[in-house]
């Protein structure tokens, strides 16, 4: 696709999105676990960056009102005030926010100071994710975390003086962790009264530094039984503390669940821009290039940065919904899958598996919906191979 326009422009007929996801690739240092299409230590880079964003966003063929707005990473709080505003004004300069908008911005405790917090007001946020992964001290280090609890608790406190929405980010069965060790964080993490939960199981990526130390046996993942363990505590404390989990690592006290999010699961398009961001539009799933300095290369020289393009049509659109679908509480709604798709999900899921999920009680189906049983959702992700695999 040499025209970078084409890839920025959808049929008439096709819905227009209400959501956009920005990129932002820096970070103070990558993090052990972390594969995420991120550069450390390369702060000059931020001016061209900022340039280029700005170029991407600009090929769209006219201004969108939107409702949701998610600006992620990397570490989106990393950017100095100026950058900040900066990049505000980039994404307003084609975005304008309906009444009701949602804007996320993902930040390090660390960087959640006055000055930082100001700026992320200005820039009309209103719902703060924070990357806390742990309050417990050795487990942070372990993670190569650079905050400790006192840190977040600044960090929730500035965030409030803005934010509708606060969110924590907590990681389980990181190396060497011990359930009661994971109780106990969880339980302090309740204590600082956040409005959402996203808890994460630690995976060890191919290419991360976990996943070299893991091969040479300097790092060991915690057994299933274990993790199974910790996530089921996760299920059960938030729920008696009044955080519905409406996802399978998402938990929110009522009215405080991520929209933007939602439209990610409900298969609603929506546009994304920077290096590595993945956008649905008009049907059709566009990835740009996971290198920021390619990223960078290509914009500059008015080429499109998108590495990877699929069309997604049919049954292969149909059963990617309902897996995603799935990761839900309230599962796929059958009359709106098929108003939606064109396909029954009894078609999808077929006679054998279906009959197979059913009486291992990993799958609950009625006249009006399916969706996972609490054993279900502990093994999701095998259950959607099976779907996808037939």
């Amino acid at each position: 696709m040499n025209d970078p326009k084409l890839s920025q422009t959808f049929h008439p007929q096709a819905v227009a999105p209400k959501s956009v996801y920005i990129h932002i690739p820096f970070c103070r240092h990558r993090c052990g676990y972390c594969n995420f299409t991120l550069v450390a230590g390369r702060d000059y880079l931020i001016d061209r960056f900022l340039d280029a964003l700005e170029t991407e966003i600009g090929w769209l063929d006219r201004s969108y009102e939107i409702e949701t707005l998610f600006f992620g990473g990397g570490t989106p709080s990393h950017l100095s005030p100026a950058n900040l505003q900066r990049l505000n004004q980039i994404v307003l300069s084609r975005f304008t926010l309906s009444p009701d908008y949602e804007v996320t911005a993902e930040c390090n405790p660390g960087d959640l100071n006055n000055a930082c917090a100001q700026s992320l007001a200005r820039c009309h946020v209103t719902r703060i994710s924070l990357g806390v992964q742990s309050l417990n001290g050795k487990k942070l280090r372990i993670l190569e975390r650079d905050h400790d609890a006192e840190i977040v608790r600044t960090a929730i406190t500035n965030a409030r003086r803005f934010a509708r929405s606060v969110s924590l980010d907590m990681i389980f069965a990181s190396p060497r962790e011990s359930l009661q060790q994971w109780q106990d964080d969880l339980n302090q993490a309740i204590l600082l009264q956040p409005d959402h939960f996203s808890t994460y199981e630690l995976t060890y990526e191919k290419g991360t530094s976990f996943w070299i130390q893991r091969e040479r046996g300097q790092l060991s993942s915690a057994d299933e039984e274990l993790r199974c363990q910790m996530y089921e505590f996760a299920i059960d404390t938030l729920a008696r503390h009044g955080f519905r989990q409406y996802e399978i690592s998402s938990f929110a006290k009522p009215g405080h669940e991520c929209l933007h999010n939602n439209i990610y699961w409900s298969g609603q398009p929506y546009f994304a821009f920077g290096p590595g961001a993945s956008r649905f539009v008009d049907g059709i799933r566009e990835t740009n290039h996971l290198s920021t300095t390619r990223y960078l290369s290509l914009v500059e020289s008015g080429k499109s940065p998108v590495a990877q393009r699929e069309q997604l049509l049919g049954k292969d659109s149909a059963l990617e919904q309902l897996v995603i679908g799935l990761r839900c509480n309230q599962g796929v709604m059958r009359s709106e899958f098929v108003e939606r798709t064109g396909f029954e999900v009894s078609e999808l899921i077929g006679e054998r598996l279906r009959d197979k999920l059913l009486q291992e009680d990993l799958l609950q189906a009625n006249a009006e919906r399916v969706n996972l049983t609490r054993p279900g959702l502990m093994v999701c992700d095998w259950i959607a191979g099976e779907i996808m695999g037939q």
